[in-house]
């Protein structure tokens, strides 16, 4: 590791908070729409944030390209997002506001974000309600007809807006409403079944990708004058997660290898409300919402190895460990402490089900006090869902749950309009790192995701275009740095193809997966991330020599599909392991075992390591480590508590 030192800066505007975003509006450039049709954008991916961006972009005036390796944006994996999108709204008059959110997510990412970007966040949070609401969303209403709340992790007021447990695809439905519109007007061409393998540099900035049909197997260059990525997480590193399974990493990746930045790579959220791990031949795992929180209480048994029935274990031999250790959020502690907290109570034989890998979230009380309707009327999909896969009733009986890998923080380095390190290349959502520090609260991925897409995004990317003159989109495909990239893909599927050894994608990915998981996974040492660098080469040399990919390059082969995605996470896996070593402090999902205080809390170094690690990525294969320093104007600097 070469570390260059160099400081970052986020381009943030130097005002007070408040004053930030729309002063930095006021100081962009426009365009009119006529102008804008002159400009051509590349969207990659359409789920919310895509969508959103892609439909805005299009209402100004531009003409978008808009790439998903699905079928229709409608798949896209923000349908998962179950529980709700938080905004200040302050319907539920319980002192709710913008600066109350700010402090909320600051907090709940234990220090690690950036100011500006989280303000503006929470400022914005409440115009995506309103754009929404506009588009058809059904969000659940009060008997007054007011929108209703409910509370999510790490925060004591209510916030989030919710579709019973389908948030994330109503609002999803929302934004296709309004990419579909721009379809119609001519203004955006979508691009099904096209998965994007590189990023075009030519001159320093980005024109274009790369990218090959997953049906015909062709591999085609696609130019314009600005690129956007809103390619999601990379949870599938660890094999097993709760992300769809075609979610990848591959559009950040070779971003990076071109030359953006990619940013806390290590900071990988543990969901603590999953369906525990059945076997070892699952492919993903099952998220519940943690919206269930809200009413579900997390026990255990009191005694180790305690086999009996929930409903033969008496009150005073349960253990309800998150209300006794956190009284004031009890069992709405962030994420990251309750994952923590399920792992402790398992490691020490008290966790229950066959493997003793899961705890109890339990609904009698609330069935008790509010009746079956209540809960089946707020969770009624949800709890259709978990009976479905474990054949149980939770009306009946107590959820088994178990922490899972679910969200990432780290993403490519954005400055404050959302643009990499590479000019011309911006980056949204879950794809960039910017809002969330080092762990995220829930219902907040969709607020991010549409605030980007529909609110900054649009702005920015028009400021930079009125920048630069439109180009030639046709001549731009005869440049050499297109038919370079296009021989460097095309030699990197056939080496893959021609290996012809007797291990399958899934097999090494598997034998990756655990790496990852025990060794940069809820809980990190120096000693398990040293062990994971002898590893992750051995897994790359098995890989390149090793590898049975079946079938042919022309024409559909999802093997080929998730070679070329395993090779990505391979490279990502070390450098996340890196990133974990490097910084010597514990903060927010980021635990380092040898940085913890006495109650078994995450210990921060903040004098030392309150600062964003960017890497660059080298050809040596040494990343180089660079810093943005963290600046705390509006709030102090202390050790989370939610005692």
């Amino acid at each position: 590791m070469n570390q260059f030192n160099q400081q970052l800066n986020s381009g943030a505007p130097n005002k007070e908070l408040h004053r930030c975003w729309q002063e930095q509006l006021k100081s962009y450039k426009k365009l009119n729409p006529d102008q804008a049709n002159s400009y051509r954008a590349i969207v990659v991916g359409t789920g919310l944030a895509g969508a959103s961006a892609s439909a805005t972009l299009a209402e100004m005036g531009f003409n978008v390209k808009a790439f998903s390796y699905h079928e229709s944006p409608r798949r896209a994996h923000s349908i998962a997002a179950q529980g709700g999108i938080n905004a200040a709204k302050n319907y539920k008059k319980d002192g709710d506001s913008t600066m109350r959110l700010f402090y909320d997510t600051i907090k709940g990412g234990d220090f690690r974000s950036r100011e500006e970007n989280v303000y503006r966040l929470a400022e914005i949070s409440k115009n995506i309600i309103d754009q929404c609401v506009a588009q058809g969303v059904p969000f659940a209403r009060e008997y007054s007809g007011y929108l209703d709340n409910r509370s999510f992790g790490g925060v004591q007021v209510s916030r989030t807006f919710y579709a019973r447990g389908q948030t994330g695809q109503q609002l999803l439905l929302g934004a296709y409403s309004a990419l579909s519109r721009q379809q119609n007007k001519g203004k955006v061409q979508f691009f099904q079944r096209e998965d994007m393998l590189d990023i075009v540099v030519d001159n320093g900035k980005a024109k274009g990708i790369i990218a090959r049909n997953l049906i015909s197997g062709k591999v085609q260059a696609h130019a314009a004058d600005v690129v956007i990525l809103a390619t999601g997480g990379y949870s599938n590193v660890y094999y097993l997660s709760t992300n769809a399974m075609a979610s990848n990493v591959t559009a950040n990746w070779r971003a990076h290898k071109n030359g953006a930045f990619f940013a806390n790579p290590s900071f990988t959220q543990i969901h603590p409300t999953c369906i525990p791990v059945k076997n070892n031949f699952q492919s993903k795992l099952t998220l519940m919402s943690e919206s269930l929180r809200n009413h579900g209480r997390v026990w255990v048994p009191k005694k180790k190895s305690d086999s009996r029935h929930p409903a033969e274990i008496p009150e005073e031999e349960r253990d309800y460990y998150l209300e006794r250790i956190y009284p004031a959020f009890g069992n709405l502690v962030p994420r990251d402490v309750a994952s923590r907290r399920a792992k402790e109570v398992c490691d020490e034989g008290r966790g229950v089900g066959k493997t003793g890998l899961a705890v109890y979230l339990d609904f009698k009380k609330a069935i008790e006090d509010h009746g079956e309707k209540f809960i089946k009327e707020k969770y009624g999909n949800l709890f259709d869902m978990y009976q479905n896969i474990t054949n149980e009733n939770p009306y009946k009986t107590p959820m088994k749950i178990y922490p899972a890998v679910h969200y990432t923080m780290g993403g490519l380095w954005v400055d404050y309009n959302l643009m990499t390190t590479i000019e011309g290349l911006f980056s949204i959502g879950e794809s960039n790192f910017s809002d969330h520090g080092a762990n995220r609260l829930g219902a907040s991925a969709l607020m991010q995701g549409l605030a980007d897409g529909y609110f900054v995004a649009p702005h920015s990317v028009m400021n930079y275009l009125a920048s630069n003159s439109p180009d030639n989109n046709e001549k731009m495909l005869e440049r050499e740095a297109f038919a370079q990239k296009i021989i460097e893909v095309e030699k990197n599927i056939l080496d893959i193809m021609n290996v012809q050894g007797d291990l399958t994608v899934d097999e090494i990915h598997r034998e990756l997966g655990k790496v990852v998981w025990d060794n940069i996974g809820m809980s990190r040492s120096e000693k398990g991330l040293r062990e994971a660098l002898e590893i992750i080469p051995q897994i790359r040399e098995k890989f390149n020599t090793r590898l049975m990919v079946p079938g042919d390059k022309n024409g559909p082969n999802p093997e080929l599909e998730k070679a070329l995605r395993l090779k990505d996470f391979i490279e990502l896996a070390e450098l996340m392991a890196l990133d974990a070593l490097d910084r010597k402090e514990s903060c927010g999902a980021h635990f380092r075992e040898e940085y913890q205080t006495e109650e078994n809390e995450a210990k921060r170094n903040d004098s030392e390591y309150a600062y964003v690690a960017a890497w660059e990525h080298q050809k040596d294969g040494r990343p180089c480590l660079h810093k943005e320093t963290l600046r705390f104007q509006n709030v102090k600097l202390k050790t989370r508590s939610y005692k």
